[in-house]
């Protein structure tokens, strides 16, 4: 076993990475405040994307330190860490380019959402997901889509108003990369692990 995974497999290493992400969670549902103040109650669930995605990877935490799986909750976390860690970091991206600058809370964006996408697909291998648990996160997944660009519900960035209908298209293609990146990592290559073993048995 490589040092990277003793790291990652460590109690200390996970409370603390359970409460990095306890803590972001809260904040991140804190700073949707004004727009899920004037969201209809039926689209709530909905709106604050990436608090809920590291809400999904906090859950998995709590449950791996104490040595169990909740593979749903595993496959919602991987696909929405990177789906919602990739889009901020590029819609933050694109404002500097639109605006020509970015404010001082926005490079902290850039760096808390870049680390969402990459601590998802450090616990790859970790994982317990199944074709079904990743089937019911890719439906809630691009749902959500539907739920942020049909009825716009989606995270704002003003200056960026105006290439929404870019934005959902975008947003929708990351969905399918992050679902098919996920299979990769968690179940193909799992499998082609699974496979050779046998052969070497």
């Amino acid at each position: 076993m490589s040092y990277i995974h003793i790291i990652l497999r460590h109690r200390l290493f996970l409370t603390a990475l359970f409460f990095i992400n306890l803590i972001g969670t809260i904040y991140g549902y804190i700073w949707y405040g004004n727009q899920l103040a004037n969201t209809p109650a039926i689209f709530l669930i909905f709106v604050p994307d990436s608090p809920t995605a590291s809400l999904f990877f906090t859950i998995f935490l709590g449950f791996y330190i104490f040595g169990k799986h909740v593979p749903y909750i595993e496959a919602l976390a991987i696909v929405t860490l990177f789906k919602y860690g990739i889009w901020a970091v590029v819609m933050n991206i694109l404002t500097y380019f639109t605006d020509g600058s970015l404010a001082p809370e926005a490079y902290m964006l850039i760096i808390s959402h870049g680390a969402m996408a990459i601590q998802g697909l450090l616990y790859a291998s970790h994982y317990k997901i199944k074709l079904k648990h990743l089937v019911v996160a890719g439906l809630w997944t691009i749902h959500n889509d539907f739920i942020d660009y049909i009825f716009g519900m989606m995270p704002r960035y003003r200056s960026l108003d105006i290439y929404m209908n870019e934005i959902g298209y975008f947003t929708f293609w990351l969905s399918i990369a992050s679902i098919g990146l996920t299979y990769y990592l968690t179940i193909r290559k799992k499998s082609k692990s699974d496979t050779k073993f046998k052969e070497l048995a």
